[in-house]
């Protein structure tokens, strides 16, 4: 997944649902493959966790980290923090403070677009992204 966008991960995965512990054990044990630097302890150091904690949070005997920690993995381990934030069940920062200047409206463009394939989407997005709306 390196260098993928957040829309290019979505449609490789045409909606099955990922796991976040497992997905972020998939993508150190890919780094670690041709960087010895991503084994639990060296990431875990480096993203200021415990490498207990890590273990734990690959292994799904723990919940998510914070929305923090999450990007701080996330930017480590080259991965888009959306998606994982997604996968850890939470919404960033950011996106929570945008909802909430204009909830009914994000709500329901959000609960309209649920149902469009993600084909349609990701061109929505793009046209979105480059102003052509």
């Amino acid at each position: 997944m390196l260098g993928c966008t957040i829309l290019d991960t979505i449609m490789k995965n045409n909606g099955v649902t990922m796991d976040f512990g497992s997905h972020v054990r998939g993508l150190r044990e890919q780094r670690r493959a041709v960087n010895r630097r991503y084994s639990v302890r060296q990431t875990a150091q480096r993203i200021g966790v415990e490498p207990a904690y890590l273990s734990k949070i690959e292994r799904g005997d723990v919940p998510p980290p914070s929305e923090e920690t999450v990007r701080r993995l996330a930017a480590d381990l080259g991965e888009d923090a959306d998606l994982l934030l997604a996968l850890a069940g939470k919404v960033s920062t950011d996106l929570r403070e945008i909802i909430m200047q204009r909830p009914i409206l994000f709500a329901e463009l959000i609960r309209g677009l649920s149902d469009a394939p993600d084909d349609e989407l990701a061109a929505l997005v793009r046209k979105v992204r480059n102003g052509e709306w």
